[in-house]
Formats: structure tokens, sequence, C-alpha cells
């Protein structure tokens, strides 16, 4: 195939004259025997007609008509995925986490927004990405682009989707809150990233999103584990993107997939695969093996909010420090112990002066934490700046079902060293919890591919060398490192993090402008 002026130059055998029939303004340029050469118009639909006639090497318009804007060059893989975005109105991205699913459907829907066929953007996903990931990814691949975050009260999000914005973005549960204004939006595309929280057609998230869909609606769904828990979990997505290729009533799909063995206990069918697949269709996916372009390390920020009871402590703590600050010369010694303080606030336990532990809620950002687990088909380290909090990590993935060994400071070495073993030589665990100070250094854990902190260490050396326990020789997979963070101290220590920045009168620095 050539490109003439935007028109395809094809050279066929035997298809010349269905190709005039179906796609309008084509024409035969010149027959000899079975082959004939014919121009057509290349567009969206041209490119999908000659397709479905199995013309081969026809690749999508946007691959030879966009120029892919923004501050990021696409790799080889998110062209491909822009490509198959533009290509169905209605499909899923399977990709693995960190293959850049944001940036490649960014690209899909504003192709599609310059030729005319989207009008408005839904962007449906957690709270704690909304932020992070979808503005700010936005916002360097479409700076051309108007792009609002409905959160918040009622009236703020109504503000959002009556503000004109081409692209709207909003959390699960905030789609039922405002459905009828969601509905009467002008949503021609609906992008749902880590689809899997909708997999259940019972639930209101299912039933809210299902509701937005009308017959022209384009939807695009994102994850990378459809299915991570049982075959059956398929069911919900493929209801969404391809109900014809499932029954009606979920109870028929389950059963075609799994077979039962007891009153509570469901096991796969032989052949659930093939089920699960035929049902996921139009699909694409990626491993981040087979993405030989992406960047060995990928790093992603999650926003988790603190309860009210932490955000009470937090801000008595800061005032507190005001008054002591008032009259005095901060130093490094000082300055640390109070920011070490909030951080223990914000990541679930504080430490009196007579070291009696005070509790919070850690159910905000453990469900995160599990949300990343779920998202994650290989091992994860989990970084855990406090002894205590870690043990109560363990615990809560105890009850979720999730295997989990812990090092901590009080780990005797001998088990330590059986720990590491078992997590590298077996399938279980999936989950090392680790104190930084306990093993950022001198351990290999390579069968990990992504790297959880559960909030920030004040020191770039632990930081760096903890994502090294994965990032070494031995890694056959580019490493994800996910940093949660809920309050202006993380923030700002990440932000510290990042530049690798470890100095005393870094941290004086921090101190003040966290009290200013």
């Amino acid at each position: 195939m050539q490109v003439i002026d935007n028109r395809a130059l094809l050279f066929v055998t035997k298809k010349a004259d269905q190709i005039t029939q179906l796609i309008p303004k084509s024409k035969i340029l010149e027959r000899n025997g079975e082959r004939a050469r014919v121009l057509v118009n290349w567009g969206e639909d041209e490119a999908r007609v000659l397709r479905n006639l199995r013309i081969k090497d026809v690749p999508h318009p946007i691959l030879g008509k966009y120029n892919w804007p923004g501050v990021y060059t696409p790799f080889e893989h998110q062209r491909t995925t822009a490509a198959f975005l533009a290509t169905h109105p209605r499909c899923l991205v399977l990709s693995d986490p960190g293959t850049g699913k944001t940036n490649a459907a960014a690209w899909a829907a504003d192709y599609l927004m310059q030729r005319g066929r989207v009008t408005r953007v839904l962007v449906i996903c957690p709270v704690s990405i909304m932020d992070t990931a979808w503005r700010a990814d936005l916002f360097r691949t479409l700076m051309h682009r108007t792009v609002g975050i409905a959160s918040g009260e009622r009236p703020r999000r109504l503000k959002v989707i009556d503000g004109g914005y081409e692209f709207v973005i909003i959390n699960y549960d905030g789609v039922k809150v405002v459905q009828k204004e969601l509905e009467q939006g002008g949503f021609d595309l609906i992008i749902v990233d880590e689809a899997s929280s909708i997999k259940s057609v019972q639930t209101d998230r299912w039933k809210a999103v299902a509701g937005l869909i009308k017959p022209a609606t384009r939807l695009w769904l994102m994850t990378g584990t459809p299915a991570s828990q049982s075959p059956a979990d398929a069911y919900g997505l493929a209801k969404l993107v391809n109900p014809g290729a499932v029954p009606r009533f979920f109870g028929a799909f389950r059963d075609s997939v799994m077979i039962k063995v007891t009153k509570h206990q469901w096991l796969p069918r032989k052949g659930a695969q093939d089920i699960v697949h035929r049902a996921l269709q139009p699909a694409i996916r990626f491993t981040k093996t087979e993405c030989l372009d992406l960047p060995d390390m990928l790093y992603t920020t999650r926003d988790v909010p603190l309860t009210k009871q932490q955000k009470q402590i937090y801000d008595a703590i800061r005032k507190n420090m005001v008054a002591l600050a008032a009259g005095e010369e901060i130093t490094a010694i000082n300055a640390a112990g109070m920011i070490n303080k909030l951080l223990q606030v914000a990541q679930g336990a504080a430490y009196s002066t007579d070291r009696e532990v005070i509790e919070f809620d850690i159910t905000p950002r453990f469900n995160e934490l599990m949300s990343v687990i779920e998202q994650t088909p290989r091992k994860l380290i989990v970084f855990v700046p406090f002894r205590h909090v870690l043990m109560k990590v363990q615990d809560e993935l105890a009850k979720a079902g999730i295997s989990t060994v812990a090092i901590h400071g009080g780990t005797p070495a001998g088990q330590r060293a059986a720990f590491i073993k078992q997590f590298q030589t077996e399938d279980d665990p999936k989950v090392i919890l680790i104190i930084p100070q306990a093993a950022a250094h001198g351990v290999t854990l390579t069968r990990a591919d992504t790297v959880v902190w559960w909030g920030p260490v004040p020191s770039a050396e632990l930081y760096l060398q903890g994502n090294a326990r994965a990032h070494r020789a031995g890694q056959h997979h580019p490493v994800t490192v996910v940093r949660l963070q809920g309050s202006p101290v993380e923030r700002r220590m990440y932000h510290l993090l990042d530049g690798k920045l470890d100095a005393h009168q870094e941290l004086v620095d921090l101190y003040r402008q966290e009290i200013a």
C-alpha cells in the first residue's frame, strides 16, 4: 500500500471489485490479470473495510496523518495501541501497568476529535490517579485540550460537567452522584481506567457506567488484569464492550467457565481461558517485556486521602510546630523529628513521647495498595517506613488472602535470608513487606517488577537503594515504582527524593515550607 495525497493506492488480487462496491469514490486504475491497482480514500472507515476484506498491511490513518502532540515521543507499542483504539469504537486495552495506556488513549481520542468523530471525552478512574496520572498526562500530551476534574461535592462536580471541558475526569463512585447530568453531557467517548473495578454486574458502579452507554457511544476499557481472581470476572467487562459474546445472565457465563466443587467453592473449567479470550474482544495487550523501547524504570504516584481523624491530628501537629518554632532557630534535628511525626500520622501510626502507639484508620491507603496488587500480574516489594504500620499492613493482607512475608528490624538474620530465598525461588509469597532501613541495601529481589512505597522516607539513599532491590542484574522486566501519598509533607518529600536531595538543609527547608 502507498499513500498519495491522503489516498491509498492498493495492489490487490481478486478483491478489486468488492473494494469499489464497499468504499465510496474508490476506483480501479489498472488491471493486469488477477492483479489490480485500486485508489481509495484513506480514513478510519476505509481502513476498517479493507481489514474486514482481509487486505494485508493496512495501517490505521493515525499512523500517517497524526502529529502526536505533547512533550512525549510515543513508543512503538503506544502508536499501535492508539491505532487500535481509533479503529474500534468499543474495545479493551489489557496491557501491563506501566506500558503507557493513558497517553495512547489520549492521542487516539485527540485524533478522533480532530477528525470530528468525537466531541467530548469522559474519563472514569480511581480517585488516586485523577490528578497525578490523568490530568497530568493530558496536560503534557494534549496541551491544546481543556481538562476538568469532577470531584468533591455534587455542586462542584456539576460545575465541571457544565463547564464545557473537552475532557472530564471523574471517579467511579462519583458517576452515580451526577449520572443524569453525565448522560446529558454530550460525552461520545468514555474511557474507563483500571476497569476491573467495575467487573461485577451486581454493583452500583457497573450499573452506573452501563447507564451512560448509548448506541453511538465509544467505550474503551483499560485494565491489565481483566480476570485476576477467576475467569468469571470477565463477564462484567465483556457485557459492556461485547455483550453478544456472553450469555444474557451472569450465572450462565459462570457455569461455562467455572465448576462448583463445594457449596462455596468454584474452580475454573478446562478451556475457560479460551472462553474468556473470545468474550474479551476486540482487545489489545502488550506486556512490559514486549515493550522493548520502555525505559528500565517507570514512576507513578497515587493520591490517597487522609481520614478525618488523620487530618485533624495532622493539622494539630502543624499548629503546635508553629508555636514551638516561634522565636527559635529551626535546626535539622528538631525539623527531622517534626517531619517524622507528620509522616507517621499520614501513614497510619504515630508514636507518643513515651512510645505509646496511636493508631489511625489505614483503609484508604490499604485499598489503594490492594488495587495496585490486583493490577500487577507479578510480584511486589512494598516498603513501609514504620514498623507498627508494617505489621498492620501485613495483617490486612493476610485477611485479604494475599501471601506475604515481612522483614523489619526485629526479623532474625536467618529468617530474613529464608524469606528472601522463598520470594526469589517460589511462587508464594506474592508480596514482601520491608522496613527500608532493614533491607534496602545488598538484597536481590528481582522476582518483583513493582516497588510500592507506602510513604516516603527522608533519605534519598534509602529510596534509591530500595528501588534497586528490583532494578538490578537478573531483572527481565521494566520496573514500576508506585508512590502513595496523602499529605502535603509526603508530596514535598517525594519531590525532594526525585531531585536526589538529602542534605540537612533541605530537610530544614521542607519543614519551613510545611509550616508556612
